[in-house]
């Protein structure tokens, strides 16, 4: 048996054994840089002492206010300070993080409140009369207090009918001991999918996967001390990547966007030296088509993580040449956000500019922290590393979530066979490198053949008057279903139906060609992913 048969005196005990969580990044910021830039919003600054000190007085709010360890604090803010705060204040003080979608709908706001449990609600005064039309119909028992956020700085002004924010952080405890779970297993944050098939599913993050999920992306996106990220990524989603919680780890310093336009993300860059965000494919597309009274010169790469759906060969060709380096990545809610990458080899170095773009649009291999992604059939046999042979994406490892809260069912068969099922369908290349091809229900049988959407969206994207666009599918007596295509332009360009199916044609089998092109700006969630199920509704109102 060897030496592993005997392991008297060999035990976890404290001095060995810490449960993991990103709460230790911030103590250990705040002992040894206290006076280190931690967070910009806007015009005000907080080194990390301040931050540390600020944190602590609203963990400890909190918990006089009635919160618990295990209780549920929910927010409704922008990308604000207010925020960065909460992300850090609700887990020091024994509590679980539900950051809510600020642009989701009373109805979906009530369902999230209700079924998550929350006791405090943290709201930014412009979205009150939301979180109070939410609260209208619940019942008495699960209404959570509200305190609202004023945002001087947006002209948001402090609201007498809820306790203020800045009131309740100044009646905290500086002195008080943050409450650190006892088992890294324990919740952490309470994510909620989009629900574009039903009620929005309630996905919980443990501290171990949280903490994890830090130190995993400081290796994929390549990270040196003081990096200056500029949150993009909403936090409210997948809590920013788990990207705020990543900054102390490396005494970063968090830039607040509460807005995302072009202007803003060049200021961040040039005036606040922002060195990395991450974003959906249409905030590149946002940047690369900026008025040029919008930029500002700056002279360091910007790297950036891009993910949600497949960025176009043409927006990174455009891209890359600005000052930004790219690097795609793929993940869900159930993932803590990104779990793959599309990780550089040298060898690509040398090849052309147009074949770069194409190689960096693959969804990539399993990053550090993810013990497995792969795709598999419907009988879960990996399918063939051929370039062709499409199945689903499934993960396994320690960023994949606890499961769905209230919801066995759903965990259950999301789990099935030891991997999370992803939905995604994709290939792999021979080097393994995984490529999205659709979602499962993105996917056009026309005639029996398979259309990916992405394939057609990606063709229609050459073409240079095209800003945006996405391709559903369209009911047809013949085929039974032909792609649609939803297409902005860019400001000042003109194109006509015909001339963009006919451009199509020159670039894709006839039975991937759209039908039909619809000229329209496109539905979009605030993380700038496009709602095909919207768009899916429309293309089935057309005619036949």
């Amino acid at each position: 048996m060897g030496w592993l048969a005997d392991e008297t005196g060999l035990d976890r005990c404290a001095a060995n054994h810490v449960p993991l969580t990103p709460l230790s990044h911030l103590r250990r910021a705040a002992d040894i840089f206290p006076g280190h830039l931690a967070l910009i919003d806007r015009d005000r600054r907080w080194t990390y002492g301040e931050l540390h000190r600020d944190v602590t007085k609203l963990a400890s709010a909190l918990t006089a206010r009635g919160i618990q360890p295990g209780d549920v604090v929910a927010t409704l803010l922008p990308n604000t300070a207010a925020q960065v705060l909460a992300t850090w204040a609700v887990p020091a003080c024994g509590a679980v993080l539900n950051t809510i979608n600020t642009r989701l709908e009373a109805e979906t706001i009530t369902y999230i409140l209700g079924h998550g449990d929350a006791k405090i609600l943290l709201c930014d005064a412009a979205l009150l009369p939301l979180a109070e039309q939410a609260i209208s119909v619940m019942d008495a028992d699960e209404i959570p207090q509200i305190i609202a956020v004023a945002d001087h700085q947006a002209g948001h002004q402090p609201d007498d009918r809820h306790p203020d924010f800045d009131d309740v952080l100044a009646s905290g405890d500086a002195d008080f001991d943050w409450i650190l779970p006892q088992d890294e297993w324990e919740s952490i944050a309470l994510n909620y999918t989009s629900g574009t098939t039903g009620q929005p599913k309630g996905v919980v993050y443990h501290h171990r996967g949280a903490y994890l999920s830090t130190m995993g992306q400081v290796i994929s996106w390549r990270l040196i001390m003081h990096p200056r990220l500029l949150t993009i990524v909403p936090l409210f989603h997948c809590n920013g990547w788990c990207h705020t919680w990543m900054m102390p780890a490396v005494i970063g310093t968090v830039i607040c966007c509460r807005d995302i336009t072009a202007k803003n993300i060049y200021h961040a860059i040039s005036v606040d030296g922002a060195t990395h965000f991450g974003g959906a494919p249409i905030v590149l597309n946002a940047i690369v088509n900026a008025k040029e009274d919008d930029r500002m010169p700056f002279d360091h790469t910007v790297e950036v993580f891009t993910a949600g759906a497949p960025p176009p060969a043409a927006t990174l060709a455009k891209f890359e040449p600005l000052g930004f380096n790219v690097t795609q990545v793929y993940g869900l809610t159930e993932t803590y956000g990104p779990a793959t990458e599309c990780t550089w080899q040298d060898q690509w170095d040398e090849v052309a500019q147009s074949e770069r773009a194409a190689i960096k649009a693959r969804t990539g291999v399993a990053m550090p922290i993810l013990e497995e992604a792969v795709v598999m059939d419907d009988t879960m046999t990996p399918v063939p590393r051929d370039g062709e042979t499409t199945g689903e994406i499934m993960m396994r490892g320690n960023i994949v979530m606890k499961g769905y809260y209230k919801n066995p069912e759903a965990t259950a068969e999301s789990f099935a066979g030891g991997y999370f099922h992803s939905g995604d369908v994709a290939f792999q290349h021979p080097d393994g490198y995984i490529k999205i091809t659709d979602r499962a229900k993105d996917i056009i049988i026309s005639g029996g053949e398979n259309v990916s959407s992405v394939e057609v969206e990606n063709a229609l994207m050459h073409h240079p008057a095209v800003d945006i666009c996405a391709v559903v599918a369209k009911p047809d007596e013949t085929w039974g279903e032909v792609p649609c295509a939803f297409v902005e332009l860019k400001p000042g360009q003109s194109a006509e139906e015909a001339e963009l199916i006919a451009y199509c044609r020159e670039h894709l089998a006839g039975f991937k060609t759209p039908k039909r092109v619809i000229f329209a700006e496109l539905p979009k969630t605030s993380t700038g992913k496009i709602q095909k199920f919207q768009l899916r509704e429309q293309a089935r109102a057309l005619p036949r």
